[in-house]
Order: C-alpha cells, then sequence, then structure tokens
C-alpha cells in the first residue's frame, strides 16, 4: 500500500476492527428481509428496483435527520464536511467581484472537480448553472435546494456513466426530496458567529396531504444570510501579511500596485515611475513602496469573504392513481437568490494615459523634473466612485412530469423534464468605463491625480452600471422498464432497459461595455451553446448464488457536438457468510466538454501567477519574482475530446452485531484527457513569445517588460490518477444512561498524481497526495445520545495538513497546518410538537491555519473562514 498508511494510528485501528469482526456477526437484516414480501424501491447506482439493503455499488446515505444533526444551514455546508469531499468543492465563500459564478456552490467528490460529479434530484438531471466557476466549470447549483425539502442525500461513491451518462466520473449525489409528509410542520432558525457578521435566519412551512389515490407534499422555504467580511476577522483584515505576522519571515505584502491616488508612469517606460506625492493627494505614507516605486493599496478590508445571500424557494410533489397499474407523478420546484457581492475599488494597471500637455499634469508647472511634458501612465485605484458592487439575481424552476405503471411482474417509468436557470449580474457601483474615462482625462473633466478635485458631474461621467445575463435549459424525455427475464434457483434475473434524450442549452452574455474591452478591474465570461444527446441504456441483476449477485450494466450516448460514447461497468456483491459481505466494481466513464469550455468567447481573468521569465532577467522588479495578478486572455476550445476514465472499488462490509456495522473500500481512478488549463505553465514557458504573452516596452535591454495580457485556452492536457480508503464504522450502545450511537467516517488518499504534458514531450507531474488543496486524510467522528426527552450530538470533524502553494514554497517554510473543528447540538422534545434545538459549530472558534499564498491568510477551497457559529431552532408539527 502507499507510503506512510500504516503510520496513520486510526486508520489502521480502523481497518483492524473490520477485519477482526469478519468471523464475528450476524448479518439479520438480510434474513428478516427474506421472511416477508418486501417493497421494492430504485436505489442510486442502479435502475433496477431491490429491497433497500446493501447493493454492488458504494452507497451513503444521509437522512434528514441525519443533516440537521450536523447543524448546517445549507446543502454545501453539508458537503464541504464529508470526508469524501475534495479540492473543486465551492461555496459562496470567497465570491468577489472578481468570481464568474457568485452565488453558487458545488461539490467536488474525491477532488476530482464539480464538473465530474453528478447532482441528481429524485434520480433525474438538473440543469447546470448559467455562469461557469472559473470561467469554464460547468456545475449544478446546490444552493437551489433547501434542507426542508429534502428527505435523504444518497452518495454514489465510484463511477457511474454507465448508469447515469456523462459527468459521473467521481461519483453521483442524489437529493431525495420530501414526497410523503401527511400533516403542517414550521420550523425556525436563527444564528449569528461570535466574531460578527454573517448573521442567519431561516423559516420553512411543509405541508402534506395522502389519500388513498393520491399524495401531496408542498414546502416553502425562506433563507437570509447577511454578508461576512475579510475585515470581520483578525487574520483576513488586511492584504499585508507581512505587517499582521511581523515576526514570520515568508509572508508576503498583497497589497496592490493599483492605489489612491495612484503611481505615476512614464508611458514611453512604465518601469520608470514614482508614487503620486505631488500635489493636494498624495499617497499615504504607510502605502508607499520604496523598494518598487509603488503607491500600494489594501483592498482586503473591502471584499465580502460570504456575501449577503437572501433565498426564496418552493417544492411540490405530487402523485395521483390513474388505475390500479397506473400513477401520474408531478415535481415542481422553484427558487429565487439575490446575492450582493462587495469588492475594492477598480484597479488599472497602465491602461490610462495622460498626454503631456494636459492642463491637469502633474508637473506642468515644475519644468526640472524628468516627467515634465511627457506622456504619463498610472497605476491607479477608482475609489473615489465608490468601492465595486455586484449584484445578482437568479431564478431557477424544474418541473418534471409523468407516470409509472406496471405489466405483469415488469415495471416501467417515463417523463418529461424541463429545468431553467436565469441569472443577472448587475454590477451597481465603483465599475468604471475605461473609454469614458481616457475621454475624461484628455478633456481635463476628471483629474487623476487629485481624487479631492473632482466634481460629482465628472465622477457620474466615468462610472458605469453593468449587466450580464446568463440562462440555462435542460429538457430531457426518458423512459425505462424493469423486470424479471429469467427465474433462477436463488431468484429471478432482472433486467432493466431504458432510454433517454436531453437537449441543454447555455448562454452567458455580459453587456456591449465587457465585449469592447470598456470596463477594467472585474471579470466576465461570454459563452454560447447547445447540445443534444440521446442514450440508451441496460442493466442486468443475476443472483448467480444464494449469496452471490452479479450486476452488468451498459450505456451508450450519442452527442451532436463531439460524437458517441460506450461505457460498461460490472459489480458484484457476494456474501460467503451470513457475517460477511465482499463487492466491487469496474467501469468506464466520461465528461462531456462543458458548453462553456466549447463556446467560450474572449474573456479576461486575473489569475495569481508569477513572471518566471522576467523574474530570472531582472530579479524581483516589481515583485516578478511573486504571485500576483496577472490578466489573462480565454478562449473556447470547439475541438476538444471527452475526458475518459476507468475506475474500480473493491469493499467489504461487515456487522458484529445488529449495534456494529462497517465499511471498508478501495477505489482507483484512472482520467484521461483532463479538461483543464494551465496558466503558469504557458506563462513560464513561453513567456517570451509576444503571440502568447503582450509585454510593455522596456527601456532596459535585459527586462521584457511588464505583461500585458497573457493569451490561454482549455486542452485536453494530461492524465490523473488517484486512489484510497474510505472507512465508515457505526455502534450503537444501549444504556441506562441512555443510547448512544458513535460513527467514524473517513477517506485517505493514497495517491493522486495530476501528470501533464512538458515543453520537451514528455511528463510532468503538476499535483500529488499532500500537495497544495490536497489533504490527504480527512475524517468526522460524532457521538448521538439521547435518553427521554432529551438528544445530544458532538461531532469532531478533520483536515489533514497540506503544503504550501508551490509558487510561494521556500526552503524552512512550513505546511499548511491541520484543522480539526468541534460541532455540537443540543434537542429537547419535551414540548408537545415541538421540538427545539441549540447548536454550535465550530464550538472552541478554531481559526483556518495560515495560506502563505494569498492575501486572506487560509485557503477558502479547503478551510472556512466563519468561526464560530451558534443558532437556536425549532420545529412545530400539526
Amino acid at each position: 500500500m502507499a507510503k506512510g498508511f500504516l503510520k496513520k494510528t486510526p486508520i489502521a485501528f480502523g481497518i483492524a476492527a473490520t477485519l477482526a469482526s469478519v468471523q464475528v456477526f450476524a448479518q439479520s437484516a438480510q434474513s428478516d428481509a427474506q421472511e416477508g414480501e418486501m417493497e421494492l424501491v430504485e436505489v442510486t447506482g442502479s435502475h433496477i428496483k431491490r429491497a433497500a439493503m446493501d447493493g454492488p455499488s458504494p452507497v451513503a446515505s444521509l437522512t434528514a435527520e441525519d443533516i440537521a444533526n450536523t447543524g448546517v444551514t445549507d446543502l454545501i455546508g453539508l458537503f464541504a464536511r464529508l470526508p469524501i469531499s475534495g479540492q473543486g468543492t465551492f461555496s459562496t465563500q470567497a465570491n468577489s467581484s472578481d468570481d464568474t459564478a457568485n452565488g453558487g456552490s458545488s461539490v467536488s467528490l474525491r477532488g476530482l472537480g464539480a464538473d465530474s460529479t453528478l447532482i441528481l434530484v429524485n434520480g433525474r438531471r438538473v440543469s447546470v448553472s448559467p455562469f461557469a466557476k472559473n470561467i469554464d466549470t460547468a456545475f449544478v447549483d446546490i444552493n437551489n435546494i433547501p434542507l426542508a425539502a429534502i428527505k435523504r442525500v444518497d452518495i454514489l461513491k465510484d463511477g457511474a456513466s454507465a448508469t447515469y451518462g456523462s459527468d459521473a466520473i467521481a461519483g453521483v449525489i442524489n437529493v431525495i426530496l420530501r414526497d410523503d409528509f401527511d400533516g403542517l410542520e414550521i420550523s425556525g432558525k436563527i444564528g449569528g458567529t461570535s466574531a460578527g457578521g454573517g448573521e442567519e435566519s431561516n423559516i420553512s412551512m411543509v405541508w402534506g396531504n395522502t389519500t388513498d389515490n393520491s399524495s401531496h407534499t408542498f414546502i416553502v422555504d425562506y433563507f437570509n444570510r447577511e454578508e461576512l467580511l475579510y475585515a470581520d476577522r483578525r487574520y483576513s483584515r488586511t492584504a499585508n501579511q507581512a505587517a499582521a505576522r511581523p515576526n514570520d519571515p515568508f509572508a508576503t505584502d498583497f497589497r496592490s500596485s493599483s492605489g489612491i491616488p495612484g503611481t505615476i508612469a512614464l508611458a514611453s517606460d512604465p518601469t520608470n515611475r514614482l508614487p503620486d506625492t505631488f500635489g493636494n493627494d498624495v499617497c499615504a505614507a504607510e502605502d508607499i513602496d520604496t523598494a518598487n516605486n509603488l503607491c500600494r493599496y489594501d483592498y482586503a478590508p473591502h471584499m465580502t469573504m460570504v456575501p449577503s445571500t437572501e433565498r426564496l424557494s418552493y417544492n411540490y410533489l405530487g402523485t395521483y392513481t390513474l388505475s390500479d397499474n397506473l400513477e401520474a407523478f408531478v415535481e415542481l420546484s422553484g427558487q429565487n437568490a439575490k446575492t450582493t457581492v462587495k469588492g475594492a475599488g477598480s484597479p488599472s494597471f497602465n491602461e490610462l494615459f495622460m498626454a503631456g500637455d494636459n492642463p491637469n499634469h502633474p508637473f506642468a508647472g515644475n519644468p526640472t523634473h524628468p516627467f515634465f511634458g511627457q506622456d504619463l501612465t498610472m497605476r491607479r485605484r477608482t475609489v473615489d466612485i465608490g468601492n465595486r458592487q455586484k449584484e445578482v439575481d437568479s431564478d431557477y424552476f424544474r418541473s418534471v412530469l409523468g407516470l409509472e405503471g406496471e405489466l405483469g411482474s415488469w415495471s416501467w417509468e417515463a417523463a418529461y423534464s424541463y429545468i431553467k436557470s436565469d441569472a443577472v449580474e448587475r454590477g451597481v457601483d465603483g465599475f468604471p468605463n475605461s473609454r469614458r474615462i481616457q475621454e475624461a482625462i484628455d478633456s481635463g473633466l476628471w483629474n487623476p491625480f487629485e481624487p479631492s478635485s473632482n466634481t460629482a458631474e465628472a465622477l457620474a461621467y466615468i462610472e458605469t452600471t453593468t449587466t450580464r445575463v446568463g440562462k440555462s435549459t435542460t429538457r430531457s424525455y426518458d423512459a425505462q422498464i424493469s423486470g424479471p427475464v429469467l427465474a433462477m434457483p436463488s431468484g429471478d434475473m432482472m433486467l432493466a432497459l431504458g432510454v433517454e434524450h436531453r437537449r441543454d442549452s447555455i448562454s452567458d452574455n455580459p453587456d456591449d461595455q465587457f465585449v469592447r474591452g470598456d470596463i477594467f478591474g472585474t471579470e466576465a465570461t461570454q459563452a454560447n451553446g447547445s447540445r443534444d444527446n440521446t442514450a440508451l441504456f441496460a442493466e442486468l441483476a443475476a443472483p448467480l448464488g444464494d449469496n452471490f449477485e452479479m450486476q452488468l450494466a451498459v450505456r451508450h450516448e450519442d452527442y451532436s457536438d463531439f460524437g458517441t460514447t460506450t461505457d460498461p461497468k460490472v459489480s458484484f456483491l457476494w456474501s460467503p457468510l451470513d457475517s460477511l459481505s465482499l463487492r466491487g466494481s469496474w467501469g468506464t466513464a466520461f465528461r462531456a466538454p462543458s458548453l462553456s469550455q466549447l463556446g467560450l468567447g474572449r474573456t479576461d481573468e486575473s489569475p495569481n501567477l508569477v513572471d518566471t521569465i522576467r523574474c530570472d532577467a531582472v530579479g524581483n522588479v516589481n515583485k516578478a519574482c511573486e504571485p500576483q495578478e496577472y490578466t489573462a486572455v480565454f478562449e473556447g476550445n470547439p475541438d476538444l475530446g471527452p475526458e475518459e476514465s476507468e475506475s474500480y472499488n473493491l469493499g467489504v462490509i461487515v456487522n458484529l452485531s445488529d449495534s456494529f456495522t462497517a465499511s471498508l473500500d478501495y477505489y482507483h481512478y484512472e482520467i484521461e484527457n483532463i479538461i483543464d488549463s494551465d496558466t503558469q505553465f504557458v506563462f513560464s514557458n513561453f513567456g517570451d513569445d509576444p503571440n502568447v504573452v503582450v509585454r510593455l516596452p522596456s527601456s532596459d535591454p535585459n527586462d521584457p517588460g511588464e505583461v500585458v495580457t497573457i493569451n490561454d485556452s482549455f486542452q485536453n492536457l494530461g492524465d490523473l490518477n488517484t486512489s484510497g480508503l474510505d472507512l465508515d464504522l457505526r455502534y450503537n450502545l444501549d444504556s441506562n444512561l441512555g443510547s448512544f450511537t458513535l460513527s467514524y467516517v473517513m477517506n485517505y488518499v493514497l495517491e493522486y498524481e495530476d501528470l501533464r504534458p512538458d515543453v520537451d514531450g514528455g511528463l510532468r507531474v503538476n499535483l500529488t497526495e499532500g500537495d497544495y488543496e490536497q489533504p490527504e486524510w480527512r475524517w468526522t467522528g460524532a457521538v448521538d445520545w439521547s435518553r427521554g426527552d432529551l438528544g445530544a450530538r458532538l461531532a469532531v470533524n478533520y483536515i489533514d495538513s497540506f503544503a504550501q502553494d508551490a509558487s510561494v514554497q521556500q526552503p524552512g517554510m512550513s505546511d499548511i497546518d491541520s484543522m480539526t473543528t468541534v460541532d455540537t447540538t443540543v434537542n429537547y422534545f419535551g414540548f408537545e410538537k415541538i421540538t427545539v434545538t441549540l447548536g454550535v459549530t465550530n464550538l472552541f472558534d478554531e481559526e483556518p491555519p495560515f495560506d502563505y499564498s494569498d492575501f486572506m491568510g487560509f485557503t477558502p477551497t479547503i478551510h472556512s473562514g466563519q468561526g464560530r457559529f451558534a443558532y437556536l431552532s425549532s420545529t412545530y408539527q400539526f
């Protein structure tokens, strides 16, 4: 096994406990099930209905009660705590004026990406967000699903393209909605953080009615979260981490080189520059960087760590019995969400100019100054028109209309689905129009070097509002039939056949100002595309003995934009003893290129990069050797092919008794032709090619010049291999002190190897287990207790340490530490029909470990900056 595996004592202990239990338990659930006829249901990972028991595929289920006990207030809070979640899971944390998916959240199983994790609702697909994350990552926004509507969440932990099609490389999350409620339930929740910011309130109502021939469940949910600013936390209130950590030799000053009133430079040679200390408005002394002749700016206090959010949603699920063998069903869901994101004033980096004879020239009255009469450029932040603010207003609608019935011993189902996501993102404050700014400079209306002298008329002229409109739709027809095809000694061989046709479309269009390049200081995407997909699938479940089941599945997909693919899967469940079950699976999977990756128009991004070409040439001039923001210009690649993968899973399930259950699974994934971009690699290896990297001229022949733009795109650029272990232990104990349930869920990454091509045609390892954002080990241990009218839960969440970002790593620099948090809840059931819960997440207010690679001082993709959060909730059932 992988290096260091047995050194992890709790892991070794868990495996020993699992293996020791193989010989000593009796699996009573299966024998009990055989005593009477059980209702057959379709479980996640299969289209064949079966009794609700362990199957060949590794599936973890979380009930509504399990979710409530964690204390989370939305789905992303739940998924971020799951040990199986990895790098690529994202929430609204770290949304900024530069983000391209503000207000959205999604999960990345195994760290393979949100676009490689298939999200289903009641076993069917939903449309992706119209606004891709990080320009190209298509994702299902799980914020559209309120907790009040959830009956349970199933997590299929192996590849499932043979069953569900594209995007199921890492696994499947199937959210099952409440559909069988009878009565009225009203719930409310309020909470806040101990350090300030991020207050939350939530109220929901569930109404249901069930009769002999119909059922109705209607859910309304309102959720509100106030903003949490970086200024609200000690460790992130300044971008000058060097000043915040004066005794740390590796801490960096991340303040922007675009300040207020800014830095003055020669247009002919922007490296010849001075901080603006001339006239009435001058750069503050504490913001002057004498080493690089810059006026810097601390943007961190003005940015939202978590934006304010308001959501109102509804869900309706109904069934209607039309005859003894025919039933109609309806699913309707909708949500309106409003998100407000704040950022510091817009920065400019040498995009603006002032002629030497301009009346506002700062050296017009100083003929002895070297800049007298010279054309100037500037690094300048437009704080005078306000800090940036974006408002995102999104609407989500999902409808499913279907029929299901029986034909003899066969069951069938057919449905039509229509899902639509609309979003409008408006820049309502702090956004300048660069064309009008330049006109205002040229005419003398606006003086960039004396902000206090500018009139309200001048500020109104240079400021603009921006608009970005997105829409994503999915229309699909599906039909399937399943039933017995052959009587065998150990039971019926079952067959499922199905067909699905789906049409997906997406549009993401900023206004003409973005298209013309008139907006600086923010990012916006432009993507348009559509595709048709037709799939045929089949599945066979064969009981080859009293204790051995084999399951075969295959799916053929035909895409209108890149061709066809066929993916098989083989899995088995073997119970050699009543006390032991072994399971395994092998299959292939794929991920189609997203419509954003194929159809992205010219889009500007602002990644943190290191200019290694300039660093090698002239040293750390303007921090060329340190990570800072550069403008990267992306466009879609219509020639992309799909990612293809092969995976297998081997596991053991044991029960010491009815009280103790354990499962241990080994997984392995090999993914080829991963779709990604590697701008730092392009920058470092082609930074001297003017067709790839555009630079400003320099008077120093050894200086390649400051960067204007870097051109990049998406490619099928490498392979990824990963393997690891999932461990799940549960023990129930009844005693005079009450009933206890102890649980331990763990994921340990044995291997993670991201292979990318090198310039010489070979391969380089871009990431491995334990590298930045790749913790090897995550676990959650919990104790649940109940006695009489009281219940309580204590959970410990652990995330392993991992290396600092390679771009900042230096000899002697420590890793990013592990993080352990404690959550607790106390429930009281003593009031008639009322449950009251008091809870705290991150009970001891653990701060996220320090990360040297960005201004906020922690890794927002892995760790939470929320801090201690206390809440009170109550549920009343009529």
